[in-house]
């Protein structure tokens, strides 16, 4: 019996034993299914099947307003960012003023405005919190113009603001302030034309007292600024450009992208080069610059890479990368992210230069949201690094704008059509936002044609005016929505108009 008990009991034993052992081995396998990281996404390769695999990361789409600035060696003359090509082009008004003010180029050329370039009042900091004030979201200084001068401490350029002119790592002082204030950095590069673009400073005067005398370029010691000579003098791109600046052009753009760790990336062109490259340097640095993002964040796609779509400017193809449209707005809503680069005037600071208006800048702005796009608003500096009164007051009035009406711009989402008339429509969950780029006034109701709140009409629970306290009056028919204007519009330029809706999450 005392046997047959402890039989049992070894038996029971053995079996919870058994049964433990089984428990764990499974519990082990789930941590393991739960630990074992996630498999990585694969790399981007330099091909175009690979790079269309690329996707504008919602980071963009979410922020929709973003500054940047032409500011370089050029700003010292006050004559605009194309001084350093103008003032070789024998006759041009550049020419004119540069001789009359500094000098013939065969004496006084480009380089010489290096020391010149102090950025004695340069305070990044300042700055970076007013553009945070005017609503900006993301902060994209240009590093690299068409003048070959790398605004940064280049492993492969000499000609840059670390050893010459500010003696200041510029890039780096401009993401540490953008870092600070919560903003997305990246940068403009405008460097792949420099080849043929800057070819004009080896030319010489064809009449007077300068006749046949080379401009200060044709001198060799200065070619590793001013480029190897060449007949190519193409404004646009170079037409079949030399391996060896190809490569230093790729270098450069590569060092930017390792060490000041870019979010935002912009080329002044499609994808650098045509001719007997055929875009394969650009689709490399392109590849490059994603899978540098990846690794940063976590294995996530969240660098954004703008190209344009301009003849002459280089292979372009569709959906590798985001389009830009320099000064201009697309038609209608596009499918896919996209941006527009414009400036509140000339693109580098010219003394005397008339701005545009706020509310110019704000309707554009809206209409560029309705229709799936961002807008990136360029700011000239002058010389020393400070902005003109005129200029931080258009952005102190931006950032008023934004106070008031942001709810209907950022983390929005394209409507089923960009809009009717003066009207722009954005959305953001169950609300609609319509935006009258004009006040309406209060002698007319605003009419909104059912078309144009939805493929199906849904209920509308309610009306408001951002920026307004009071009730609206309003009613939806079959033949839209009417609302009976508030006497004071609630801002002083486009005019957003908050309709919730029953259901109509898009």
């Amino acid at each position: 019996m005392l046997r047959h008990l402890y039989h049992q009991k070894s038996v029971c034993r053995q079996a919870v034993a058994t049964a433990l052992l089984v428990l764990l081995v499974l519990i082990g396998g789930l941590q393991c299914q739960v630990t074992r990281p996630a498999k990585a996404p694969p790399e981007f390769e330099p091909t175009i099947e690979s790079l269309k695999a690329y996707k504008c990361p919602e980071w963009f789409r979410d922020a929709k307003f973003g500054i940047y600035l032409h500011w370089g060696v050029y700003s010292v003359a006050e004559h605009g960012e194309w001084y350093a090509r103008n003032m070789y082009i024998e006759g041009s008004e550049t020419y004119k003023h540069h001789v009359k003010t500094y000098g013939h180029p065969s004496k006084f050329g480009y380089k010489d405005f290096i020391p010149m370039w102090k950025a004695e009042k340069f305070d990044p900091d300042r700055l970076v919190r007013l553009f945070k004030r005017a609503g900006a979201k993301y902060f994209t200084p240009c590093a690299i113009h068409h003048d070959n001068f790398d605004l940064w401490d280049s492993r492969y350029n000499k000609w840059n603001s670390v050893n010459m002119g500010p003696k200041k790592d510029i890039t780096r002082m401009w993401r540490k302030a953008a870092l600070k204030h919560g903003l997305r950095f990246g940068v403009t590069t405008h460097l792949a034309r420099s080849y043929s673009w800057f070819q004009v400073n080896k030319d010489a005067d064809t009449t007077g007292p300068y006749k046949g005398i080379p401009y200060d370029g044709a001198d060799p010691k200065y070619w590793d600024f001013y480029h190897d000579p060449s007949d190519d003098k193409n404004l646009k791109q170079p037409r079949n450009a030399p391996e060896r600046w190809r490569r230093n052009w790729a270098l450069r753009i590569k060092d930017l992208i390792d060490n000041y760790k870019l979010d935002f990336l912009y080329f002044d062109s499609a994808v650098p080069f045509e001719g007997d490259d055929q875009g394969r340097t650009g689709l490399e640095v392109m590849a490059y610059f994603y899978n540098r993002c990846m690794q940063r964040h976590g294995g996530r796609q969240e660098g954004v890479l703008t190209i344009k779509k301009h003849k002459a400017h280089g292979p372009f193809f569709e959906g590798i990368a985001t389009l830009d449209i320099e000064r201009h707005v697309a038609g209608d809503l596009l499918r896919e992210p996209w941006q527009t680069d414009t400036s509140i005037g000339p693109w580098g600071y010219e003394a005397g230069e008339k701005y545009r208006s706020v509310n110019g800048i704000i309707d554009e702005l809206v209409d560029i949201v309705s229709k799936n796009g961002n807008m990136l608003l360029n700011v000239p500096p002058k010389a020393d690094g400070t902005l003109d009164k005129e200029t931080e007051q258009i952005l102190l009035d931006i950032g008023k704008w934004f106070d008031v009406n942001g709810e209907a711009i950022y983390e929005t989402r394209p409507w089923f059509k960009y809009g009717e008339g003066t009207l722009r429509f954005t959305c953001k969950g169950d609300v609609l936002y319509v935006i009258a780029l004009e006040w309406p006034g209060s002698a007319e109701p605003l009419n909104i044609p059912a078309s144009c709140l939805n493929e199906k009409p849904k209920n509308i629970m309610d009306v408001t005016l951002l920026g307004h306290h009071e009730k609206l009056k309003w009613q939806q028919t079959e033949q839209g929505l009417t609302i009976t204007v508030a006497r004071q519009p609630g801002c002083e330029s486009a005019y957003c108009f908050r309709v919730t809706m029953d259901g109509c999450k898009r």
